[in-house]
């Protein structure tokens, strides 16, 4: 028997809080999960910053990413298997690309990527392509077999059924992770009917569709995505904790580019500082290796750095109030910026606005696949056109901006202060 075909003797299951349990057979699998590279992800959190708001989320990228590969296994051997419209020689395919979409997150993904100028999509592709261990299984079904779950990652293999399972606006990656980080925050806003929506979901030559008797399940599923970000993924006080994130990495980027002199280099960033990042580098980064350094930059005689790691790992947080894009608040913010230098507060560390938006559904969405019902007369048609509550929502961007500012340092100042009365009266304090 081929090595993609390998079975083990005896199917090997995870236990999960979200499905019960993960069930695995394929001896490909249960070799890329033993790879150095996927039990990085346990030391990767899923939600980055949001346990600083729900202390629950403290769950992984591997554990999510196992949720992935289970429901994309049961999509296909439940749902698609013995269908026309399924080839089941892209099983493996699919298995693998649900299993390994996310391995090239690096520590607390977003805040991380953005000060570095880098991006967990094309290190995921980096890792897969690269010289690696999960490279080395991968060969070992097809020389070319890395290539092709790469380019499933990446939305531009061949055959869009396939890109469907993990990229499409109702897909396995999502609904494994509004069902997990639902269940780890401790909210009912993320959690549907798992199981009804598998048992609608049809495969054609141009994606997963949904049967039209399935489509009040589908609603349900979009309105919780819609209330995970409004409740959970923008929370203004997890926000807060991404900024300081924020700060803390560009700080060290600013000073260790100015020739600064750390008591311990930061060795495991030098290479990511000087745009040289390789995929080893890289790898031996994850979020306990991060905080270690943390600690040891509380240290630090940079003052603006030791403070913002104290602040981080003590969760001594930013407030903040909200901004609007008015006038009035541009011109706030300016003075507000005059009149922290003025007091020796560095607005560009201690003074920031911060924006997230999401559109809650997408027709005919470039990038990702819009949800497509199959009617009773076997004609297809988007969501939006036979859904009143999608069609509300439907290409609507929800933005959300806060000022965030250290509360503390300002009520800190003296009364004798000659600017402080005034901050304090353009932020709202009392």
């Amino acid at each position: 028997m081929s090595y993609a075909l390998a079975k083990i003797a005896e199917e090997k299951v995870f236990r999960d809080p979200v499905h019960g349990y993960v069930h695995v057979k394929d001896q490909v699998i249960v070799d890329l999960i033993e790879t150095k590279e996927f039990q990085r992800l346990r030391r990767i959190k899923q939600l980055g910053t949001t346990s600083t708001t729900f202390h629950g989320a403290e769950h992984s990228r591997f554990n999510h990413s196992l949720g992935v590969y289970e429901l994309t296994r049961r999509i296909i051997d439940e749902i698609f298997a013995g269908r026309s419209e399924w080839d089941e020689s892209e099983r493996l395919l699919s298995l693998c690309a649900g299993l390994l979409h996310d391995l090239g997150h690096g520590p607390y993904s977003h805040s991380f990527e953005k000060v570095f100028d880098l991006d967990h999509e094309e290190f995921t592709r980096k890792i897969i392509l690269g010289s690696t261990e999960v490279n080395a299984v991968l060969k070992k079904v097809e020389v070319d077999f890395p290539e092709k779950v790469a380019s499933v990652i990446e939305k531009t293999y061949k055959n869009p059924l396939v890109i469907s399972l993990i990229s499409s606006q109702i897909d396995a990656d999502r609904m494994d992770y509004l069902l997990r980080d639902a269940h780890y925050t401790g909210v009912s806003y993320g959690k549907f009917d798992i199981e009804r929506i598998l048992r609608v979901i049809r495969p054609t030559k141009k994606g997963m569709v949904v049967k039209a008797s399935g489509m009040h399940v589908v609603e349900d599923y979009i309105m919780s995505r819609y209330q995970m970000y409004r409740q959970i993924y923008f929370h203004p006080v997890s926000n807060s904790a991404e900024v300081l994130l924020t700060k803390i990495f560009q700080r060290v980027k600013v000073l260790f580019e100015t020739g600064y002199q750390f008591k311990l280099s930061p060795a495991h960033f030098e290479s990511i500082f000087k745009k040289k990042v390789s995929v080893d580098d890289y790898i031996k980064l994850d979020e306990s290796i991060v905080q270690y350094y943390f600690q040891l930059w509380l240290k630090e005689e940079d003052t603006i750095l030791s403070d913002l790691c104290e602040r981080f790992l003590n969760r001594h947080l930013f407030k903040s109030v909200e901004f609007h894009d008015s006038d009035e608040d541009f011109k706030k913010l300016e003075r507000l910026t005059t009149l922290f230098h003025k007091v020796g507060i560095d607005p560009d560390y201690y003074l920031t606005v911060h924006t997230s938006s999401n559109i809650g559904y997408e027709s005919h969405a470039l990038g990702t696949q819009q949800i497509t019902l199959l009617l009773k007369n076997g004609e297809y048609a988007d969501l939006s056109d036979h859904s009143t509550i999608v069609s509300a929502i439907n290409g609507k961007k929800s933005v959300y901006k806060y000022l965030y500012y250290p509360k503390d340092k300002i009520i800190s100042l003296t009364e004798e202060q000659p600017y402080k009365k005034e901050i304090v009266e353009l932020l709202g304090l009392k």
